[in-house]
C-alpha cells in the first residue's frame, strides 16, 4: 500500500487566483486583439478618463467570485477544517480527505498575504444589492480577521481564533487540534475513508515538522511563549506519546470505527496494524522532536506572563483588542469596564447569598465555601462523572422544551454532550463546543472537562449547558451554518465578540425564560459565570497591558469569583496564550443587551423578542458595527 502523499501548501503566486480570473482578464483579451483593433481602441480611449477605465475594470469583478476564491484558499490550506464542515471538493480546491495542513513560515506567509489581497480587493468593490453589499463588507472584514496584523508574521492562522501568536501552547495549535479533528471529524464509513485516515497519519511527520520550523522561525524574531506556557505544552506533548502505540487514541479511534464497517476481518486487522506502525514510526518521532525544540526554548523563554514582553507586543495586543474584542476602546477603558461590572454583579450575588443565610466573608469566599459542600459536588469516580453527564442531558432537554417562547427559528442540527478526552483535559477549558458538518451527518458537540469534579459544582452546570449548547453556541452556530443563501465564509464566521457575546447573552435569556425559577443557587451559578467574564476584562488587560504577573491574575480571579483553583489556573494560562480572546464575552454581551434595550425603547409594543433573535442570528456572525447597523435599520423599518 502506497500512502506517500505530500502536503499541498498554499500556491506560491499569491494573487494568481484573483488576478488571473478577474483583474487580468481584460489584459489577456487585449493581447489577442489585432494591431488595428488596438489602434481603434487607443483613439476611443482618448475620450475616456483614466478613473473611468479603472472603474470599468473594477466593475467586471464580482464580489461573489472573490468570496469563492477566499473560501477555497482557506480550506485548501486547512483540509482538516474542510473535513469538520464536510465541504465540497470544489469549495476546498480538490480532494482533501487524505491531506493534512502545513504550517511552515513560507506557507503561513503565503496564506496571510493571499487573504489580505482578497480583503483589499473586496474593499474596492461594490455589490448590486443590499444583501450583496452586506456580504461584501463582512467578507472583506473577515479575510482581514483571518490574515492578522500585517506587521507581525509570527504565530499562525486558526480558523476559529484568527491570528494566534503562538503555534504551540498548552491549549491549542496544530499539534493539539489536528489529532482532535482527526478523531472527531474524519469520517470512517467506508474502506476508502479508512485508507484516507492512514494517509493522514503518514503525513504527521510533515505536519509536525512544519510546526517545528514555524516555532524556530518565530523564536529567531524573539517571539517565544512564556515559560509556563511552554511547560504546559510539554505536558501535552509528552502525554501524547506516553501510551504504547497499540493503545494510542489515534489507533483506538480507527479500530473502534472499523468495527462498525462490513469489511473482511483481515482487512480491518491490516489497517489497524498500519495505524500502529505509522504511530510508532511517524507520529511519535515527530512529537518527540517538537518537544525537544520546545525544551530548548525554556532557558530563553520569558518569565513574564503578558504579550507586552514580546517584541512590540503592546502593538500586537492593541490589534487583538480591536479584532477579538471588536471594539475601539483602549485596554485601559476595557479594564475599567471590567472593574465596574465586577462591582455590579458582586452586589447582586451578595444579596442572594444573604437571603440563603451566607453572610460572612467576601462574595468570593462564600462562593468558595459553597463549592466545598458535598451537596453541590459530584462523586470523583466513573459513576459520579456519568451521573453528571446524565444530568447535563436532562438540563438540555428541559430548556429545549421552552426555547419556542423566545425563538422562532429552530436549527436543523442535533447536539451531543461528551467528556473532553483525558489526554487533552489538563490544558483544556471547562467547556467548549465543536460544530457539526454541513450535512448534519454528525451532531454538534458540547464538551465538558471532568478533570476536577470540584470545578463542576452542580449550581454551575445549568449555565455552562446554556452557554455551550442551547440557546448558546450550538443554537447560534447551527443556525448560522443553516443559512444556505449566505457565502460559506459567513456561515462559519468565527467573530469572537459576536460568538462569545451571544453565548453569554444566552445565559441571561435562559434566566428570562424562567430556567432559574425557584433555584437561587443555580442563579448564583449564572451570576458567578457572568462575574467570571467581567473578571476576564480585568485580568486579560491586567496581564497584557498593565503587566500583571500570572500569580496576581490568579489571585484576583480566585478571590473575586470563588472558582476552584485548578479552573482559575488553566483560565489564566489560557489568556496568556490567547491575548484578547477573553474580552469578547462581556464586550459582545454588553453590546447585544444595549442594542436590545435601544430597540425596546424605540419600538415599545411593536418590539418582538423572537424577531429580534432571528435578526441577530440568521445573518450569521458579523462584526458588531454591522450588527448594530442591521438593528438600527430594523427599528426604522418597524416604525
Amino acid at each position: 500500500m502506497s500512502m506517500s502523499k505530500r502536503i499541498q501548501g498554499v500556491p506560491a503566486t499569491l494573487t494568481s487566483l484573483l488576478v488571473a480570473t478577474a483583474l487580468l482578464t481584460t489584459g489577456c483579451e487585449q493581447e489577442e486583439q489585432t494591431q488595428e483593433q488596438q489602434t481603434q481602441e487607443t483613439s476611443q480611449d482618448e475620450a475616456v478618463s483614466q478613473p473611468e477605465k479603472q472603474a470599468d475594470k473594477t466593475a467586471a469583478i464580482k464580489p461573489e467570485a472573490v468570496f469563492e476564491q477566499a473560501t477555497t484558499a482557506l480550506f485548501k490550506a486547512r483540509p482538516m477544517n474542510a473535513s469538520m464542515y464536510g465541504v465540497s471538493e470544489d469549495m476546498a480546491g480538490g480532494y482533501y480527505q487524505d491531506r493534512l495542513p502545513e504550517f511552515s513560515p513560507e506557507s503561513e506567509a503565503a496564506l496571510r498575504e493571499e487573504l489580505r489581497t482578497y480583503s483589499k480587493t473586496l474593499q474596492g468593490l461594490k455589490a448590486d444589492s443590499v444583501q450583496g453589499e452586506e456580504n461584501r463588507k463582512v467578507v472583506a472584514n473577515l479575510t482581514r480577521y483571518y490574515s492578522g496584523e500585517p506587521n507581525f508574521d509570527i504565530g499562525y492562522i486558526d480558523l476559529w481564533m484568527g491570528h494566534t501568536p503562538f503555534i504551540v501552547s498548552q491549549i491549542n495549535g496544530p499539534a493539539i487540534d489536528v489529532p482532535n479533528l482527526l478523531q472527531n471529524n474524519h469520517p470512517i464509513k467506508t474502506a476508502q475513508n479508512a485508507q484516507d485516515y492512514l494517509a493522514r497519519l503518514e503525513q504527521f511527520g510533515d505536519l509536525i515538522n512544519s510546526v517545528d520550523e514555524k516555532v524556530k522561525a518565530d523564536a529567531k524574531q524573539g517571539w517565544i511563549p512564556p515559560k509556563i506556557i511552554i511547560k504546559g505544552a510539554l505536558n501535552f506533548l509528552y502525554g501524547f506519546v506516553k501510551a504504547e502505540p497499540e493503545q494510542h487514541a489515534l489507533v483506538n479511534n480507527l479500530r473502534d470505527k472499523l468495527e462498525t464497517l462490513e469489511l473482511p476481518a483481515k482487512q480491518k486487522q491490516a489497517m489497524v496494524s498500519d495505524a500502529v506502525s505509522l504511530t510508532k514510526t511517524t507520529v511519535y518521532p515527530a512529537y518527540k522532536t517538537l518537544a525537544k525544540t520546545m525544551e530548548g526554548l525554556l532557558d530563553k523563554a520569558p518569565e513574564e506572563s503578558g504579550i507586552w514582553v514580546q517584541p512590540n507586543g503592546a502593538e500586537f495586543y492593541r490589534d487583538a483588542v480591536r479584532q477579538l474584542g471588536d471594539t475601539d476602546l483602549t485596554p485601559e477603558e476595557v479594564h475599567q469596564i471590567g472593574l465596574d461590572e465586577v462591582a455590579r454583579i458582586t452586589d447582586e450575588m451578595d444579596a442572594i447569598l444573604k437571603s440563603e443565610g451566607y453572610e460572612k466573608g467576601s462574595v468570593g469566599e462564600r462562593m468558595a465555601a459553597l463549592n466545598e459542600e458535598d451537596r453541590f459536588i459530584y462523586e470523583d469516580s466513573d459513576e459520579g462523572r456519568q451521573k453528571l453527564l446524565n444530568d447535563l442531558n436532562g438540563m438540555l432537554d428541559d430548556i429545549n422544551k421552552v426555547m419556542p417562547t423566545q425563538f422562532a427559528t429552530i436549527p436543523p442540527y442535533e447536539v451531543e454532550i461528551r467528556r473532553i478526552p483525558i489526554e487533552r483535559q489538563d490544558g483544556a477549558p471547562g467547556g467548549q463546543y465543536t460544530p457539526p458538518p454541513l450535512d448534519g451527518s454528525e451532531p454538534g458537540i458540547y464538551w465538558i472537562n471532568l478533570r476536577d469534579m470540584k470545578a463542576n459544582a452542580k449550581f454551575d452546570l445549568k449555565t455552562l449547558t446554556y452557554h455551550e449548547a442551547n440557546p448558546g453556541h450550538h443554537w447560534q452556530i447551527a443556525l448560522n451554518m443553516a443559512q444556505e443563501s449566505l457565502p460559506m465564509l459567513r456561515r462559519i464566521a468565527p467573530y469572537n465578540a459576536y460568538v462569545e457575546g451571544w453565548a453569554l447573552y444566552s445565559e441571561l435569556v435562559a434566566w428570562e425564560m424562567g430556567m432559574y425559577e425557584d433555584d437561587p443557587y443555580g442563579d448564583l451559578g449564572r451570576l458567578k459565570a457572568e462575574l467570571f467574564r467581567a473578571v476576564r476584562l480585568v485580568v486579560d488587560t491586567g496581564l497584557h497591558h498593565k503587566k500583571w504577573t500570572r500569580e496576581e491574575a490568579i489571585d484576583y480571579m480566585e478571590s473575586t469569583t470563588g472558582t476552584a483553583h485548578s479552573d482559575v489556573v488553566s483560565e489564566i494560562e489560557r489568556y496568556m496564550a490567547w491575548p484578547g480572546q477573553a474580552l469578547g464575552y462581556k464586550l459582545g454581551m454588553l453590546n447585544i443587551v444595549k442594542q436590545r434595550a435601544k430597540a425596546k425603547e424605540a419600538l415599545g409594543e411593536k418590539f418582538n423578542i423572537k424577531e429580534f433573535h432571528d435578526l441577530v442570528l440568521l445573518g450569521g456572525a458579523v462584526p458588531m458595527s454591522v450588527l448594530n447597523e442591521k438593528i438600527a435599520n430594523w427599528i426604522e423599518n418597524k416604525k
